[in-house]
């Protein structure tokens, strides 16, 4: 290992002969622009002789690399100072010099925009060009961390200038200003940790680069993972790792490693969303037929004739139907005075005298009885409540069609105006739905077979995992490769095979693909803490995290809630305090606040054709134009405490939900946090406290004897050879993973309905509340079914989820339409993205259809994701890129 100790060396001074010749020449010039074009002439055709430094390769590059470090400030115009060569004059003369230089430039008091910007393009051509290439990134990592927060790193010339420039127009909370102004060429940078920026006492260097030096202090806080051979075999900037300042913040630091996708491939792909979306293509046409043929029976005139009014509409922006929420993509009705629009769905239910759209509100009461209520105490005698509800209209019995089947605005009651007919308006052009059909029908006609669906059998044991015990075995395991076993060209039909089957797929060891950057929550803090500085002026100093055992949001600094991420927190009781974030960081693009991250988490995707969310041939979301407001699919974080032992209220969980899209979740870092002896006697004493008030308030658990359970459970799943079920206490693989996943099957959500509905009264949500009203017992996202609540489901109904345990660095494809609960063993930190496959549009439809029908005042009943909308741009971008495939064949 090659370690290099120094001790700061004394610079020698230097003379003020150079310094006062250039300024013999400049200040006989006139205004400030000739003495810069008298500066430019100097620096050109070396007018002067001066002190060359070993490191500077001619006197242009010399005199530009300077230049680069100078300081932008403000004061009066006028004044005698000119812009010069920093290099060979003491400190305190230099930064006087050069700070008057730049002052002198400034026309106002506003900030600084240099003159001589224009004069400097010729030199930095040149010198710039060559100093960069010489030492690529060397400018940005040696300033100071805040300074290199203000500035962003590029290897072009251009780019370069403007970075200097503009970094030192800002306020910069360096500690020595003095050592940003003359670090070019200075023999001690070389010394300079990139991580922090110091001058260390003891620096490891890179024999890959040859340029970048890490110190010991660097390497063991934020690289300890890595030993110091290693980082002299190649350092973390060679690795495309590191977590500096400016490399967190940087984009293009790590390629994407993109598959190259034939032209067969790529119709093949064509093809198949070709053949997936046509149905439902038919099914949108079908239903504005009806609509097109029941107008122009009002009308009284052929269909052929009929024209219909296209409505003002905007690419950025989305129309909602006022009654159902539904995203309106083309047909729809309005009215002319008060611009009421209903889609044409709940225009057909109205007719029929069935609107199932647009329910009534409904209250949803969770009174906050007290902190001692929530751990198993009697509740405060006077309680606050929190009730979901809010100022909604009511469907009122009038709002009925005509005789001739003419729907009327509805009354003020409802947001109406009630006085005049809802009219048929229109987005796209008249027939263009009715003609992508047509196209696509003959195109389908055309293709020799149908795009193959080969029977895959998983042979090896080593690509599954047992996550059921079902009477099917066949049902009870999941396709589970490695990332080494998807680049095979063929198992991309395998995945297809079980994703059509609406089964999960986990494929591990995904962060092998990646460059490595680390996920540790300080990391992450710290990247997201430095772009809003700059960006937005957010202060991230404190988080909204989300208390499980309460059910209700609670401000915490971000600096203890982190803590509690690696420690662990408890209550005044000790009762283990669970905190998440959910969709952090609270922005909707992951990708401005975090770039680096986000590089990684994409770079790390399994099945990219599906997943990417920019390049995805089969993800459907790819397909909306430019221009088009998109549906925020992500990605985005969840960051989340955990315990292995589940502790029956309060545990950190992700309730059960159903997905309107599919989804992936990578989980990229894991901390183990432990109770203590003292803590886990507290816990059994409290749990007999939530039992005896579970009893008075006629909550039944079925909670049969541990030691049975397990016992019959080790019995019944012993001796099933590679398999972990943890779902029910049996015996536990070595390796622990981090999350606990429970995915239910498609089949099986109308049994899982009937349980909930059962036995709603033995949940409780918010302040710890037993659920009273259940809506929609898998869209209210009320319950999370514990170890005993799974054995009585399958006791009562036969069914039971597939069961797992996530590991780090493994990926869970989830299919839209699977109901799923997480429960977090350990604290975890995920990131997820969703997507929309072909193979599960079904499912968005019907998922589309169920929110359509839910309470206005219901928290997932807006449409975000416009699949109607989506497909009928997915199937015509196919169908285009069909027909370019096979001309250019």
């Amino acid at each position: 290992m090659t370690v290099w100790p120094f001790k700061r060396k004394r610079r020698g001074g230097r003379t003020n002969k150079y310094l006062n010749k250039v300024k013999e020449k400049t200040d006989v010039a006139g205004d400030t622009n000739t003495r810069i074009k008298t500066l430019q002439n100097i620096c050109e055709n070396k007018q002067l002789n001066r002190p060359v430094q070993k490191q500077g390769k001619d006197d242009i590059s010399s005199c530009t690399q300077r230049l680069s470090s100078i300081k932008k400030t403000k004061t009066k115009r006028n004044h005698d100072s000119v812009f010069v060569d920093a290099g060979g004059v003491p400190k305190k003369l230099r930064q006087k010099v050069v700070q008057k230089l730049i002052l002198a430039n400034s026309d106002s008091d506003d900030e600084w925009t240099p003159p001589i910007s224009k004069t400097l393009t010729k030199i930095s051509s040149e010198g710039f060009k060559e100093s960069t290439e010489s030492r690529e990134g060397e400018d940005n990592t040696s300033e100071p961390d805040d300074v290199a927060r203000a500035s962003s790193p590029s290897t072009s010339s251009s780019s370069s200038q403007n970075t200097v420039l503009d970094s030192y127009g800002r306020r910069s909370r360096a500690r020595n200003t003095k050592d940003t102004l003359h670090h070019q060429g200075s023999v001690d940078d070389k010394k300079r940790c990139h991580q922090c920026s110091r001058k260390a006492g003891t620096v490891v260097p890179c024999c890959k680069c040859k340029q970048k030096l890490y110190c010991v202090k660097c390497i063991k806080t934020w690289y300890p993972q890595m030993s110091e051979e290693e980082i002299v075999e190649a350092c973390p900037f060679c690795r495309g790792n590191c977590n500096c300042n400016t490399c967190l913040h940087s984009t293009g630091s790590s390629e994407t490693q993109k598959r190259n996708i034939t032209k067969a491939e790529k119709i093949r792909h064509a093809k198949f969303l070709i053949h997936h979306l046509l149905p439902f293509l038919k099914q949108i046409c079908d239903e504005q037929s009806k609509e097109m043929e029941f107008e122009a029976g009002i009308r009284g005139i052929p269909l052929c004739d009929m024209e219909v009014e296209k409505t003002t509409y905007f690419d950025n922006e989305r129309v909602y139907c006022n009654n159902c929420a539904t995203s309106i993509f083309d047909l729809h009705r309005s009215c002319p005075k008060c611009n009421y629009e209903l889609c044409i769905s709940c225009c057909r239910e109205i007719r029929e005298g069935n609107l199932l759209g647009g329910a009534d509100k409904v209250v949803f009461h969770y009174p906050n009885r007290g902190s001692e209520y929530i751990h198993g105490g009697d509740p405060l005698e006077e309680t606050s409540e929190l009730d979901y509800s809010i100022d909604q209209f009511k469907n009122v019995a009038g709002w009925k069609a005509n005789s001739g089947g003419v729907v009327p605005c509805p009354p003020k009651a409802m947001a109406g105006c009630g006085s005049h007919a809802l009219e048929l308006k229109r987005i796209f052009p008249l027939s263009w739905i009715a003609n992508l059909q047509v196209k696509a029908e003959e195109l389908v006609q055309s293709f020799v077979q149908a795009p193959s669906k080969q029977d895959w059998t998983c042979t090896s044991n080593e690509m599954l995992r047992r996550a059921a015990c079902r009477s099917n075995i066949s049902g009870n395991y999941l396709y589970c490769p490695t990332l080494r076993d998807i680049s095979k060209e063929k198992e991309l039909m395998h995945f297809q095979k079980h994703w059509a089957n609406g089964e999960p797929v986990i494929v591990r060891d995904v962060l092998d693909q990646a460059s490595g950057l680390s996920w540790e929550p300080m990391v992450m803090m710290r990247a997201l803490y430095d772009s809003t500085v700059f960006t937005t002026g957010s202060k991230f100093s404190e988080v909204k995290a989300i208390d499980c055992l309460a059910g209700c949001e609670v401000e915490i600094s971000t600096h203890d809630f982190f803590k509690g991420y690696t420690e662990g927190r408890t209550y005044e009781n000790l009762w283990p305090e669970m905190l998440k974030l959910k969709d952090w960081p609270p922005s909707a693009n992951f990708e401005d606040l975090m770039p680096r991250h986000c590089e990684e988490f994409i770079s790390a995707l399994p099945f990219q054709d599906y997943a990417h969310p920019k390049s995805g041939l089969l993800n459907l979301a790819v397909k909306l134009p430019d221009g088009v407001l998109k549906p925020d699919l992500g990605p985005k974080t969840y960051i989340a405490y955990g315990l292995p032992k589940e502790l029956g209220r309060g545990d950190s969980v992700t309730k059960l939900h159903c997905d309107v899209s599919d989804a992936v979740n990578i989980l990229t870092h894991t901390k183990e946090v432990m109770l203590t002896e003292d803590q886990c006697s507290k816990v059994e004493i409290m749990k007999q406290k939530h039992k005896a008030q579970d009893e008075r308030e006629g909550i039944r658990i079925a909670q049969e004897d541990r030691a049975t359970v397990k016992e019959t459970n080790a019995k019944q799943y012993d001796g099933i050879e590679g398999t972990n079920f943890p779902g029910f206490p049996c015996k536990l693989s070595e390796e622990t993973g981090g999350a606990l996943w429970d995915i239910f099957r498609r089949q099986d959500v109308s049994k899982l309905q009937d349980y909930l509905k059962k036995h709603y009264k033995e949940f409780r949500h918010i302040y710890c509340s037993p659920v009273e009203k259940v809506v929609h017992p898998i869209h209210d996202q009320a319950f999370y079914l514990t170890l005993e609540h799974k054995k009585k489901l399958k006791e009562e109904y036969g069914i039971e989820p597939w069961t797992f345990e996530q590991k780090r660095g493994e990926a869970v494809f989830i299919p839209a339409g699977c109901p799923h609960q997480v429960r977090n063993l350990k604290s975890c930190t995920k990131v997820a993205l969703d997507f929309v496959s072909p193979e599960n549009i079904q499912e968005c439809f019907r998922l589309t259809e169920e929110f359509r029908r839910l309470p206005k005042n219901h928290k997932i009943r807006e449409d975000k994701l416009e699949i109607k909308k989506m497909t009928l741009h997915a199937i015509n971008q196919a169908v285009k890129d069909f027909e370019e495939l096979m001309a250019a064949k």
